[in-house]
């Protein structure tokens, strides 16, 4: 066990499970067919996910950059706290702290949904709508969170253990659903889901709805930070921790393209839009009539278990952003409480799925999970031009630091990709807040009052806990000019 009390478990195999179990789930299941309520992409959805791709692998590089010079937990806290100071780390870091555990609350909520549509693809309707029930629903969400929490007690090998093959059963029965609509058309379609004949729609144009529906689908690709936030119980850390954020970025891309085409391939735009206006509707879902009823619950139970699976690897990632501020003194002391045998940060697992309950009833009271998703996006944004900026900075700042950096070593190059990144970040976060404050809801329903908000009351907490760092002696800017304990 290392000096902080974490233990380096993890190898690539298990790193990219993280990464990716903290990807694909929702992001691929809903979120793009969800999208159509509040931007009417229509027919335009992949040409959308291409664009977004674009800032989640520029982001994605400036994190591989970083985490082969840093390799500790806490991930982006650790990156921007010792390239811009203590400070801008915690509101990167915090602001992706509630970010993702609303989007664990979030991914959590609709869990019952696709446990609804494995029971009606067996044809089981009564368990299918008592599956449907608000209370229900409510339990469901409630049982995977704090199951999640469960396994992470056991440690990052038991998480890594279950993760893995979860993976490949994810691929798995995503191929499934690639399959059979590629080898089905519109027309096969109307054929067997009658419904879908005369349902007619006229399509924006595609200048006009690319980039607010890139700005809400890049939350897709959130989720390779998670193999970041792990850096703390990572082998070989700077050559596993840059291997497995390009692997799972790559991976997953690859399959969100095929798996969105393949969709849109079998399902006419028209009738998908209005179907997601009226319901939380699937990919598994929606092509389930195309093929046999074994087929049908593989595909559809497989999505349920990509939902499942997102849970721990987030919850892992999530709680060492807790674990890295209180190894610093910008949080309370408690959050480094680390159980002695299994080497888990137990505290900061407890607040992490605390927030996530909150996210969960949020999501329930509210009856929709948008606001969820539009959440995270402005959280991840601002995270992700901090670490595009620390990028920049560190040379001048932390120079000692700088000269870690084992991935693109030539600094020309690294400032070009973050510049790169940092400038279609902006863009990204620019749309994406115009669209939000555009919207008409009130505040409360905003994504942007929201975050503004919460970072408002961490920043008094930060502010109290920084006094006291200091009425021990602490010296907070000398702390964050190196790495934490190994």
């Amino acid at each position: 066990m290392s000096a902080s009390g974490l233990k380096r478990d993890l190898g690539v195999l298990g790193l990219v499970a993280t990464g990716v179990g903290s990807m694909v789930g929702a992001g691929i299941n809903i979120v793009p067919f969800a999208l159509q309520r509040s931007v009417p992409v229509g027919p335009h959805t992949l040409s959308a996910y291409a664009l977004a791709a674009v800032p989640a692998v520029l982001a994605a590089l400036c994190y591989a950059m970083l985490a082969s010079a840093m390799p500790r937990a806490g991930g982006s806290y650790v990156y921007v706290s010792r390239s811009l100071g203590a400070y801008a780390g915690f509101v990167a870091s915090f602001s992706q702290w509630v970010g993702l555990c609303i989007a664990i609350g979030v991914v959590s909520y609709v869990i019952a949904p696709f446990l609804r549509d494995t029971a009606a693809a067996a044809g089981w309707l009564g368990v299918a709508g008592w599956l449907d029930r608000g209370p229900v629903r409510l339990l469901i969400a409630l049982g995977a969170l704090w199951g999640a929490w469960g396994l992470n007690r056991l440690g990052v090998k038991a998480v890594a253990s279950a993760l893995v093959p979860l993976m490949v059963l994810t691929f798995a029965c995503g191929g499934l659903v690639i399959w059979a609509g590629a080898t089905h058309d519109h027309a096969a379609y109307a054929a067997v889901v009658p419904a879908a004949l005369g349902v007619t729609a006229e399509a924006r144009p595609l200048s006009a709805v690319m980039l607010p529906a890139a700005a809400v689908l890049f939350s897709s690709f959130i989720g390779f930070d998670a193999i970041a936030q792990a850096g703390g119980e990572a082998r070989d850390p700077s050559r596993t921790l840059p291997l497995a954020i390009g692997l799972a970025i790559g991976v997953v891309g690859a399959f969100y393209l095929a798996f969105t085409w393949a969709v849109h391939h079998a399902v006419p735009w028209p009738y998908l839009a209005q179907e997601a206006a009226r319901r939380d509707v699937s990919a598994p879902g929606l092509l389930a009539p195309l093929v046999s009823r074994p087929v049908a619950v593989l595909m559809v139970a497989g999505a349920a278990i990509a939902l499942i699976k997102d849970l721990p690897g987030m919850l892992l990632g999530v709680s060492r952003l807790c674990f890295a501020w209180a190894s610093d003194g910008i949080m309370p002391r408690g959050l480094l409480r680390v159980h002695p045998v299994r080497g888990t940060p137990d505290a900061a697992l407890l607040l992490s799925a605390g927030l996530a309950t909150a996210g969960i009833l949020g999501n329930h009271f509210a009856g929709d999970f948008f606001l969820g998703v539009d959440i995270l996006v402005t959280a991840m944004l601002v995270n992700f031009l901090a670490v595009a900026v620390a990028v920049l900075a560190l040379p001048r700042t932390n120079p000692a630091l700088d000269a870690d950096v084992a991935v693109v070593r030539h600094r020309g190059v690294r400032r070009a990709l973050a510049a790169a990144a940092f400038a279609v970040l902006l863009v990204f976060a620019v749309q994406h807040t115009r669209r939000d404050l555009a919207s008409g809801a009130a505040w409360y329903a905003q994504s942007t009052p929201t975050w503004l908000l919460v970072m408002a009351i961490g920043t008094v907490v930060y502010a109290r806990e920084v006094r006291a760092l200091a009425r021990r002696g602490g010296d907070l800017a000398a702390i964050t000019r190196v790495l934490p304990p190994e």
